[in-house]
């Protein structure tokens, strides 16, 4: 376990410049944004840092979900038709922070009992939940001596994917179903990442426009799309943003799904 105190200034610049991505929702900052154990490594670990200007108190767990077609996710406690849980071959510490303002932590995570493992993926999910401090006892004091006083707190959470890989992966990625929606402020492309084989799958969706003269032109592109085990299929729809600059009336519209090293795993094209 790690901790350490930073300034503002520095702790801004770790996590910017450090070219791992990070994920932050309220005042926790987490890097990166997901673990994968594919055979290389036993430990890896997960940099926490407070934004805000409060301490904060996070409980650390794991939770289980399941992935809808629409990228949704459901809590489950049992596994569905070819889901495996990773909970049963991990282990962390700690499992509670409590970070001053801009204070850092690192959490280790470690691979454990995975002589057995049959080949494929294991997924399960760090749950981080923000841990009121609670009040001395006496030290609340009534403001209503009539009547009933309900207060309603709400709990903060974010939780990171812990995935598992055994053996090579044997997964494909077909893209189809792909629509263009012209209608609305932004034109919107719409379409089905279909995924077969043994293991899940995490990249960037790019679309290119070619214009009949052979221009390419990059009008949308969206990182951080996945599909996981069990899933088959995912719906999934972003807007155009450089649509402006090309006339979505002609030419090629290519659709590219890549991993973040930058390999291609899918490529369509519609033609306008």
């Amino acid at each position: 376990m790690i901790r350490k105190l930073l300034a503002p200034l520095l702790l801004l610049s770790t996590f910017i410049f450090t070219g791992i991505a990070t994920y932050a929702q309220g005042d926790l900052m987490i890097m990166p944004k997901r673990l994968v154990f594919d055979g290389t490594q036993r430990s890896q670990e997960i940099n926490l840092a407070n934004t805000g200007s409060d301490t904060a108190v996070y409980a650390i767990s794991f939770v289980n979900y399941k992935m809808t077609e629409k990228g949704n996710f459901e809590q489950v406690e049992e596994p569905e038709d070819g889901q495996r849980f990773a909970t049963n071959f991990l282990r962390y510490f700690p499992r509670r922070v409590s970070l001053a303002p801009n204070e850092a932590q690192t959490i280790r995570v470690q691979l454990t009992r995975t002589g057995n493992l049959e080949q494929g993926e294991y997924r399960s999910h760090m749950y981080f939940r923000a841990v009121e401090e609670q009040t001395a006892l006496g030290a609340e004091e009534a403001e209503e001596s009539e009547g009933i006083s309900i207060n309603i707190k709400t709990v903060f959470g974010i939780s990171i994917p812990i995935i598992v890989r055994e053996g090579e992966s044997t997964t494909k990625i077909d893209l189809t179903e792909i629509s263009l929606n012209t209608e609305g402020e932004n034109p919107k492309l719409s379409l089905a990442i279909n995924r077969s084989g043994n293991m899940s799958v995490y990249g960037n969706l790019t679309a290119t426009h070619i214009s009949p003269d052979g221009t390419e032109i990059e009008v949308g592109v969206v990182k951080g799309v996945s599909v996981y085990t069990p899933n088959k299929k995912r719906i999934f729809s972003f807007e155009l943003r450089n649509a402006d600059e090309v006339d979505l009336s002609s030419g090629v519209l290519k659709v590219s799904y890549s991993e973040e090293k930058g390999n291609n795993l899918s490529t369509t094209e519609i033609k306008l």
